[in-house]
């Protein structure tokens, strides 16, 4: 690639959201319009117009998972442990059903579908495994179910899309709709009024003082510490096999910086989880650039269909199992990302709900999710097979 496109792209990267982040600095109006949905925005007009080069996606690749890898501790730093261990029981509770609803959701699909779509139990099985999981097990059922590229290219290009429609859903309007019918959370103890703000959605106005020279200095020690825990968790990542790879890094991440945030100073440097937002903000426009429009015009209607039924369905049964559990709706949308979309997407929809209190909740179910989705959609696409 040409150097001169390759800095280009960077230099977008890095500064479409922070011109987004202060426009809505600016004006209230379109802040109430969210960061979040105006980066994918950008991303989706930038990667759809026809300017980027073909060799972006090893850029978009790269630089996504390096925003989100260096994001979610500065992000972890600034948590409360104690405040976290008073909900990871109903977190846990809510994951659990939402996994129960996406094995109930994929079996009333296969159950319309399989006379249509050859081997439909083999897309089940992905199904179960990147919607209780993510990407990393979609790959690894396709490998152990031996699924043609094209189908897994096609049922990829689906979950992209319309998880991308999910999480604009989640971020705009689903919190409001569903407050209508799940109790709202509630927090559990008083902490300091930043964390207030974080809750009640005065968080953009922390961005005023970032380039003050000490708040400064308490970002470069933040991001030195976060590429040390990144270094870390790649290096007891490396030490085991590529399939568990994903996994190992995320968990390891979290732990790490867990410990570090039980350490005072770490805990009290200030604006650590603005400047972790801005690396989710990049990581949202890198994400929304890689959404190409072109590929999902010649439709397989069975096949999104089942695709659109896993990820809306399961959203529907998992509040309705909420319901019945009296699970509130932050969580219930925090553990549904968490499975439907993956760790890296929590922090993402945290932010647009204006609560980080679930940021760990949502984090850490989506590696247990990791964890148990190959074996969900390994051993229920083959019990799917002989009905």
């Amino acid at each position: 690639m040409n150097t001169a496109i390759f800095l280009l792209l960077i230099c977008f990267y890095l500064l479409i959201p922070a011109l987004i982040i202060y426009v809505c600095y600016k004006f209230p109006s379109i802040n109430k319009i969210g960061a979040v949905l105006l980066c994918y925005s950008a991303g989706i007009t930038i990667g759809n117009i026809g300017i980027l080069p073909e060799q972006a996606k090893s850029i978009q690749d790269i630089s996504s998972n390096i925003a989100i890898i260096l994001g979610l501790p500065m992000l972890l730093f600034t948590i409360n442990i104690k405040t976290w261990f008073r909900l990871a029981g109903k977190a846990l509770l809510a994951f659990t059903l939402e996994c129960i609803a996406v094995v109930i959701v994929v079996f009333a699909g296969y159950l319309l579908i399989r006379h249509i779509i050859p081997d439909a139990w083999k897309i089940a099985g992905m199904l179960l495994g990147v919607y209780t999981g993510g990407t990393p097990n979609l790959a690894a059922i396709k490998e152990a179910f031996n699924v043609d590229s094209t189908t897994f290219v096609i049922v990829h290009t689906y979950d992209t899309v319309l998880s991308m429609v999910y999480i604009i859903f989640l971020v705009t309007i689903a919190q409001k709709l569903f407050l209508k019918f799940l109790p709202p959370f509630k927090v559990i103890n008083n902490e300091n009024e930043e964390d207030k703000n974080a809750k009640t959605g005065e968080d953009i106005r922390l961005y005023g003082d970032i380039f003050s020279k000490n708040i400064l200095k308490n970002l470069v020690i933040a991001l030195l510490l976060s590429i040390v825990v990144v270094a870390i968790s790649l290096g007891i990542a490396g030490l085991l096999p590529n399939q568990y790879q994903t996994m190992v890094v995320i968990l390891a991440v979290t732990t790490i910086a867990i410990l570090l945030s039980l350490i005072p100073y770490v805990h009290n440097l200030k604006r650590t989880f603005q400047f972790g937002m801005y690396l989710i903000y990049i990581f949202c426009t890198i994400v929304g650039s890689m959404v190409n429009v072109d590929n999902i015009i010649h439709i397989n209607i069975p096949l999104l269909f089942y695709v659109f039924l896993a990820i809306f369905g399961s959203l529907l049964v998992h509040g309705i199992l909420c319901k019945i559990f009296s699970i509130d709706t932050d969580t219930y949308i925090i553990t549904s990302v968490a499975g439907i979309c993956s760790p890296p997407f929590v922090p993402v929809v945290a932010d647009a709900l204006h609560n980080k209190y679930i940021l760990l909740s949502g984090i850490t179910t989506g590696v247990i999710g990791y964890a148990i989705g190959n074996y969900l959609g390994i051993t229920l696409g083959y019990v799917f097979s002989s009905i």
